[in-house]
């Protein structure tokens, strides 16, 4: 696992510290900051500032990529800045600081018959986190990013300016705070509308799909008709199975059609399960997993997986269980070994995505370096200035790291990175590690660039608020 070059301690010794990524596959030195309020915000600034430091926002850290990580400046960590400060139940707004996490969040609002109106694929990412990155869920085609649904935002400039935004009023940078990577402002309050909701429950149903064609055409076909539509994508099979999986899509349900919502929308009613089988602890579960978690081992379990699920089903789940199914199996990524995981995401128009990604497919297994998770999701374009969205399909590929494997699979996913331009395709900026600055030019285009830049060089003139992601994509 690479570290940073140890640094000459600056600032005080203990405020230097590692963080690592989610995947476990990057990791930087760093001095470490938790503001509290905003005043203490500007406070890293002015350190930031007379020591000649750059400042990086980290919420949860659960980035797969650099996004969260400074080599040798200060990371300022926003969870302690976690209060709701607004609630109507009546209307479904609520105003929350940044670093809320989404599980607070629906916990707070789902009693009250309201549900957060996109979620990830975790419950403990914060609320500044997901703007930052303007996170998409498996409704992205309905209801799109998340920035859709912020009615208005705060934010503290490096300058000491308070801005507040909305679609309406400072347009310009509500369109670029919410997408751009934390490299503008940070957020220090967050209005966002609800989803009403009469159930703590959806209508799920599962049914396999045979290869990539079928897998791309049942998304595209069953989208319509439900309120969340993900695949699970084996990315291990080849020849006439190639991108074969299986498709959930959700419906929410109607009011009268739960005969007990007050049981169901009970926050106890949603926590997931700490044990398996009702006496085997979740949290052990990735040590079991780690001996299978090979090119034979994976290959194993996926085929294992898509037979159990050739039986098509519809079934009752709660949100929680259906939604955030990476928190399902605590640390479930230490399963990948000391190395760590990386992911690979790219998002394609739906004219040229089965071709792409049956060429990435195959490239991948003849390589030796398959994928041991693929997850498909149906996308509709946005405004947002760095947006990763385009009318098709997105598809995540988690690769294993090993300290041979490391520079060869770089090599591969920047060759991935070509194939996608070439067939019009995008990338989203809290997971890919390999996207370099000409790939990120390529793909948004210089004149969105250059709009970033200036907002940049308006909103952070000094050019305090950097992240080894920013510097990697935009330079320093």
């Amino acid at each position: 696992m690479p570290v940073t070059k140890m640094i000459e301690p600056i600032l005080p010794v203990e405020k230097l510290t590692y963080l690592e990524n989610f995947g476990h596959s990057l990791r930087a030195a760093s001095y470490l900051y938790k503001p509290s309020s905003a005043d203490e915000i500007f406070d890293v600034f002015k350190v930031a500032k007379q020591n000649h430091l750059t400042v990086t926002l980290r919420g949860a850290g659960r980035s797969y990529n650099d996004a969260a990580l400074n080599g040798a400046g200060i990371i300022m960590d926003l969870t302690r800045m976690n209060k709701i400060l607004d609630w109507n139940p009546e209307t479904g707004m609520i105003t929350v600081e940044p670093g809320v996490t989404l599980e607070k969040l629906w916990q707070h609002v789902l009693p009250d018959g309201w549900w957060p109106p996109v979620v990830s694929g975790t419950m403990t990412t914060t609320l500044g986190g997901c703007l930052g990155m303007n996170i998409h869920g498996k409704n992205n085609y309905r209801m799109g990013p998340i920035g859709e649904h912020v009615q208005e935002f705060t934010a503290l400039l490096p300058t000491g300016a308070v801005m507040t935004c909305s679609p309406e009023k400072n347009g310009d940078l509500f369109y670029s705070m919410i997408s751009g990577m934390g490299m503008l402002g940070v957020f220090t309050s967050i209005t966002l509308k609800m989803k009403r909701v009469y159930s703590g429950l959806l209508r799920v149903k599962a049914y396999p799909v045979s290869n990539l064609h079928n897998h791309l055409n049942e998304i595209f076909l069953a989208a319509p008709d439900h309120d969340y539509t993900v695949g699970w994508l084996d990315a291990t099979a080849g020849g006439s199975g190639m991108g074969r999986g299986q498709i959930h899509a959700a419906k929410y349900l109607h009011e009268g059609e739960d005969p007990d919502p007050q049981k169901t929308l009970r926050v106890e009613y949603q926590t997931l399960p700490a044990t398996m089988f009702g006496f085997f602890p979740k949290a052990s579960i990735h040590y079991f997993m780690t001996p299978f978690f090979n090119n034979p081992g994976v290959k194993l379990v996926n085929t294992a997986k898509y037979i159990a699920g050739l039986r098509k089903g519809e079934h009752l789940q709660s949100h929680a269980a259906f939604h955030f199914l990476l928190d399902y199996v605590p640390n479930w990524e230490l399963g990948y070994g000391k190395n760590g995981l990386i992911q690979y995401q790219s998002f394609l128009p739906k004219e040229t995505a089965e071709a792409t990604w049956n060429e990435i497919l195959t490239i991948s297994q003849k390589k030796g370096m398959p994928s041991y998770l693929g997850v498909t999701k149906r996308h509709r374009p946005d405004k947002f200035l760095l947006s990763h969205a385009v009318d098709g399909f997105s598809l995540a590929l988690d690769f294993k790291i090993t300290i041979g494997s490391r520079d060869k699979m770089y090599a591969m996913l920047q060759d991935f990175d070509r194939i996608v331009l070439q067939a019009g395709g995008r990338f989203y900026f809290a997971k890919n590690s390999e996207t370099s600055s000409e790939t990120a030019l390529q793909f948004l285009g210089e004149e969105t660039v250059k709009r970033f830049k200036a907002l940049k060089h308006r909103t952070d003139p000094d050019n305090l608020l950097e992240s080894n992601l920013y510097r990697r994509v935009f330079g320093s």
